[in-house]
Parts: C-alpha cells; sequence; structure tokens
C-alpha cells in the first residue's frame, strides 16, 4: 500500500455536498423532507488525492452512484438539483462550471466505467466509430488519424486480435471484452481521475481479476486517482488506498483500508464486514433419497452457414453432463461465462432440448409430451439473476406470485390470495399492503425475495437459481443466503444453485460441480473441492475468487 498524500493536494473535494431529487420543472419544488424534493446526499465531506484509490461503499440507495455521478454532472438537472457545497475539482467547483467547461471536463479529465457496459455502449455503432467519437470531440483527430490511437488503445487494455475488432459491434464481444473497451474508452485522454461504478458485478471471477488487474496497472502507468465504487469488499481489499463508508446519504467512517477492515468503528461498518459469506460448506445430514438424476445431458446448438443454411457444426454448451441431486442438497455450478453453467440449468427444467436422460423423482421427462410435462414442471422452478427484468411490471405483486396457482388451476381465488400470502410472510414481506404494489415500489433485494415467493407457491421440490445474488449489495446477499438456508431446512428444498461467486457457493452448497467448456473437469463435496483443489483450472477459480 502505498503512502496517502498530503491532504493539501486534493485533487477532488466534496465540501458540504447536497443532492435532491424531484421535477424541477415544478416552481413549486422545495428541498425538504415534506416537500416533493427527496434529498439524497446529506451535506458530506469527502477527498481524493492524486494517484490514490478511494473506494465508496454502501448498500444500494446510500447515495454513492450520486455523489460520483455529480463530479461530471452526468444526471439530468431537470430532475436533480444540488442546493448545498461544492464539488471541487483542481480548485474548481464543477456545481459552477458552464456547459463548454464541463464538456471539457468530461471524457478528458475524468473517465468513467459503468456497471453494465452493454447498456453504456451504442449498439448502432462499431467499436471503432464509439472510440474515435471521443477523440475527435475533444482532440480533433480525423478518423484516419484516430485509428492508430484506438488501436494502441485496444491492446493496452488488452483486447485480443485489436486491428480485427474494430468494426464489431458490442453484442458481438463477451462481457469481459465489452467492459475492456469501456475502460479504453474512459481513459484514451489520460484523465486525471477514473471513476468505476461497479466495473465487475457482471463478470466471473477470472475476468474479474483480469479486470482488476488492468485497472491498477493503467493507474500506475498513468498516473491517475480513482474512484471505486463497489459493494464487493473483496475488490475493496484489493483495490483500496482508503474506504469511505456511506449510509442514507451520509459518509459515516472513512479511513485507510487495513484499518477500517480490522478496527471498524462504526456499527454499520461492523455489519458490512460481518456480512461476508460463512467459511465452512455445510454437510448434508445422513443419506438422502434421490431427487433428480442427469445422465450424459448433451445441449448442442448447430452452427448454420451459407445461403441455404447448412448445419457446418455445433456449439457443444453442455457435453456429457452427469451428476445426481438429492432431497434437502445444495449443489453448486460454477465456471467461467460460456462454461455451459445456465445452459445446463434450463436444460434441466426443460427450457433448453437436450439430449441424454433426465429423470425427476423417478420420471424420465425426455419424450414427454407438453401436457404430461406441465405437472412436472410444479416441482422445479427458477430464480433468475435481475429480479427486476424477471417481474412484469404491470402486474401486482398478488397476480406476479399467484400466477403459477391460476395457471394450474390451484384453489379458489381467496384460497390463492391466501397462499400467495403466506408465501410472502414466509420469504419476509408479510404485509397485506404488499398484494396491491408493484414491483418498482421495492428494493433490489424486497424484489429478490418477490421471486422466491413466486416460485415457492407451487410447492417446488427443486430451485434452480441462476447467480441470484450477483446483483444486490453484500448485506442483501447475506439475507437471502440466510433465507435460502432457512427455506431450504423447512421445506427439504433442494437447490441447483449458479454463481461466479465462490464465497456464497462455499456457504451454501453441499456439493459442487467446476464446468469449462460445456464440461465437468472436478465434482465433490464443496469442502474438499474448496480446501484441495485437484485440477489446474480449479485452483486458478480459486486463486482469483480467495487471493
Amino acid at each position: 500500500m502505498k503512502p496517502l498524500a498530503s491532504p493539501n493536494t486534493h485533487l477532488i473535494e466534496y465540501r458540504g455536498f447536497r443532492a435532491a431529487f424531484g421535477n424541477l420543472s415544478d416552481p413549486s419544488n422545495t428541498v425538504s423532507s415534506s416537500g416533493s424534493m427527496k434529498e439524497v446526499v446529506h451535506g458530506i465531506d469527502l477527498y481524493i488525492d492524486e494517484h490514490e484509490t478511494l473506494a465508496l461503499v454502501g448498500e444500494s440507495g446510500s447515495g454513492k452512484t450520486v455523489s460520483a455521478q455529480a463530479l461530471m454532472r452526468l444526471l439530468s438537472e431537470d430532475w436533480i438539483s444540488y442546493p448545498g457545497g461544492e464539488i471541487l475539482f483542481e480548485g474548481r467547483d464543477v456545481l459552477k462550471m458552464e456547459a463548454e467547461e464541463l464538456r471539457k471536463l468530461r471524457g478528458r479529465d475524468m473517465g468513467m466505467i459503468f456497471q453494465e457496459p452493454m447498456s453504456s455502449l451504442n449498439p448502432l455503432h462499431t467499436i471503432e466509430k464509439q472510440l474515435a467519437e471521443s477523440l475527435m470531440l475533444h482532440q480533433g483527430l480525423s478518423r484516419s488519424a484516430a485509428r492508430p490511437l484506438i488501436v494502441d488503445w485496444l491492446k493496452r487494455v488488452r483486447l485480443h486480435d485489436a486491428e480485427q475488432r474494430l468494426s464489431a459491434y458490442p453484442h458481438e464481444l463477451s462481457g469481459g471484452e465489452r467492459q475492456r473497451v469501456m475502460i479504453a474508452l474512459a481513459l484514451l485522454h489520460k484523465p486525471k481521475l477514473l471513476i468505476a461504478d461497479e466495473p465487475t458485478t457482471a463478470l466471473d471471477v477470472t475476468i474479474q481479476d483480469q479486470i482488476l488487474t488492468l485497472i491498477k496497472t493503467l493507474q500506475q502507468d498513468l498516473g491517475m486517482a480513482v474512484l471505486f465504487i463497489t459493494h464487493d469488499l473483496g475488490v475493496v481489499r484489493r483495490m483500496a488506498d482508503r474506504v469511505a463508508v456511506m449510509k442514507d446519504g451520509r459518509i459515516i467512517e472513512t479511513g485507510p483500508g487495513d484499518l477500517i477492515f480490522s478496527v471498524p468503528q462504526e456499527a454499520y461498518t461492523k455489519l458490512l464486514i460481518g456480512s461476508e459469506a460463512a467459511q465452512e460448506s455445510p454437510i448434508l445430514a445422513g443419506p438422502a433419497p434421490e431427487i433428480a438424476t442427469v445422465q450424459d445431458l448433451k445441449v448442442y446448438f448447430p452452427i448454420k452457414k451459407g445461403f441455404f443454411r447448412r448445419v457446418q457444426g455445433y456449439i457443444k454448451a453442455v457435453d456429457g453432463v452427469s451428476f445426481t441431486l438429492r432431497r434437502g442438497q445444495t449443489l453448486g455450478i460454477a465456471g467461467e461465462s460460456g462454461s455451459g453453467k445456465t445452459t445446463l440449468g434450463k436444460a434441466l427444467l426443460g427450457l433448453e432440448k437436450s439430449q441424454g436422460s433426465i429423470r425427476i423423482e423417478g420420471t424420465e421427462i425426455h419424450g414427454l409430451s407438453e401436457n404430461a410435462l406441465r405437472p412436472l414442471r410444479r416441482k422445479m422452478q427458477i430464480i433468475f439473476q435481475d429480479p427486476y427484468g424477471s417481474l412484469s411490471p404491470r402486474m401486482t405483486i398478488e397476480h406476479i406470485v399467484g400466477e403459477g396457482l391460476l395457471i394450474h388451476a390451484l384453489g379458489t381465488k381467496a384460497e390463492r390470495r391466501e397462499r400467495v400470502l403466506t408465501c410472502l410472510q414466509e420469504v419476509g414481506l408479510g404485509d397485506e399492503d404488499v398484494l396491491s404494489r408493484y414491483p418498482n415500489e421495492f428494493s433490489g433485494g424486497q424484489r429478490q425475495r418477490i421471486c422466491i415467493a413466486r416460485s415457492l407457491v407451487l410447492e417446488p421440490s427443486i430451485l434452480v437459481l441462476d447467480e441470484p445474488t450477483s446483483s444486490l449489495d453484500r448485506t442483501i446477499q447475506f439475507q437471502v443466503v440466510t433465507l435460502l438456508k432457512e427455506l431450504q431446512e423447512r421445506r427439504g428444498l433442494s437447490y441447483i444453485f449458479i454463481s461466479h461467486d465462490l464465497r456464497i457457493l462455499r456457504s451454501l452448497c453441499h456439493e459442487m460441480l467446476i464446468m469449462k467448456q460445456g464440461k465437468i473437469v472436478e465434482a465433490g463435496p464443496t469442502g474438499a473441492i474448496m480446501g484441495n483443489p485437484q485440477e489446474a483450472y480449479t485452483q486458478e477459480l480459486l486463486r482469483t475468487a480467495f487471493d
């Protein structure tokens, strides 16, 4: 850890900064707790020195992203105001800058990496065009003059076959490749400050490790400061010189990273650190009956080429996978993006066409008609990664959770309502007024609880959980994992838990499968795999996750 700079040389300084949301086109709006403007940042004081990395941590809604984006005034000022305080960049107040001064600041003096590169890159423009636009705007370069610089930066961020990828569109790149392009875009002009807003949340552990190493290397090369926003305390330990903890729009604790982790002062900071997943893996108590048996499962996607779209080969997404799931057991599936984890989960539920044998409670599902398969579907439910995207914004919670009961014609209307309310109470959302509300009225953690209730209402035997905690804050992750453990013990549920977060898999799973390129490369009890991995690939996954 490098020595911190003198407090007299702050690159960025927040002084009593406040921010409020509301419709500013309404002249009657006032910034107050009782008015239609809602204050979300309450007079924070914070600084970032040259060359250092400051990690800003806290739950969703704590004000982290609002405070960071205010540095570049990125939020629409029809809906946000800054009723008090200053944000100083090299002594200049960003909040008082005119449009032309802000334009020069953005991109040139400050760069930003967003959480989801797919939604941050223009899907209609090639990679070259998007990077060239920034160079043309800030440096006045022509397209031909910009090209060598673009290629150089794509190579610096270690994008494979950089020159050949210039004509690629964002959807043609993997998640890790898109994030590398975003880093190149943010650093083209060698900014003095890089803002990294959850840049590795959606990436698997090996790609996350590469991206974090890349950011640190480029920081040293360019001598820039980094504001790192994250809820992953493992990333904070690795990256941060100093840590600022934010809660309810206020900075409640700051200090050197090693001091914050070893001697936290505030109860909330202690809660964040204490929300780390358990270190020990669970052990299944005694023999349990088999609930699902998979033998030689294959999912091949045809590659079609030519005018007549003839099959030229196959992508072997799942290639000869076999395993057994027992009642009350959690089976974890880990591996890099593209290893076949999610495809395997979908094939088990009959959502992907597959070959091989899948037996659920002794019944072979291959060859069953849709009508014959429907009763079995009640026994198998899935919970997706993005709770907001998997809930219809036009349906009330009562209709969302009770939809399965309606489809399977279970009970009267009153009985369905009672069953929905019981399931919501079981996941910690028991108030009756929840039934008439919509998904947008809930936090991320609450929406995931709604997704769990929707799955439980049909009383399934098997839940497939596809990255159900990756988009949640660490404390909310801890709550959801604790809830899943309680539900499993109470109902005897069997889980297939797909995740790239090996800490959560260690905490929750009795056994694990490690997948690579559609095949299982290692399988066994979680404790044995975590403690003594046999395969080089597994060893590399664990090294990047726990080092």
